[in-house]
């Protein structure tokens, strides 16, 4: 499974990038402001077909399109948001095994794997520590941080990755 984070930084054209992805992949929309977090929600809604769209920390978006995304500080919450919207997809962060541990959600994103430009200063898991931690999950986890073309192939035994670079710079559809 792929997975693309929307950045305001980062990712200058976030529907151009989506639309390069394959269905059935993954769009987690991310902005520090609600109202541009809002309004490029429901661009990808209008714009986009067959992918998963999941808001960021916002479930009021987030009844507008597939489902939610969490912090991994609350993670926790995973199991209200699975009982009052049980037909949502909710995914969550994580930074340590710690955080594999949200019963509720349907996939956990396990970052950073590699060094990354989002969090230059974060200290990265590396592939072989990362593999290790996902074995001991119950849940799916997709692989996030510093992937690239390059280092993709060392991410074996996740259940798909999660980038927002690597998946931004994919040639855009005709």
């Amino acid at each position: 499974m792929l997975a693309l984070l929307t950045d305001d930084e980062r990712l200058p054209d976030p529907l151009r990038a989506a639309r390069a992805l394959p269905k059935g992949s993954l769009v987690i929309v991310r902005a520090r402001d609600t109202a541009r977090r809002r309004a490029l929600g429901e661009a990808l809604r209008e714009q986009t077909q067959g992918l998963i769209l999941l808001a960021a920390d916002d479930p009021v978006l987030a009844d507008r399109l597939h489902g939610l995304h969490l912090p991994e500080i609350r993670a926790g919450e995973a199991a209200h948001w699975r009982a009052r919207r049980p037909h949502w997809m909710i995914t969550v962060a994580a930074h340590s095994p710690r955080g594999l541990h949200a019963p509720y959600a349907d996939a956990v994103l396990l970052s950073p794997v590699f060094p990354t430009q989002s969090h230059p200063d974060a200290a990265s898991l590396s592939a072989p520590r990362a593999r290790l931690i996902a074995r001991k999950a119950v849940l799916p986890v997709l692989a996030l941080g510093g992937v690239d073309a390059q280092n993709a192939a060392l991410l074996t035994g996740f259940s798909g990755i999660a980038a927002i670079g690597a998946l931004g710079a994919l040639p855009g559809k005709v």
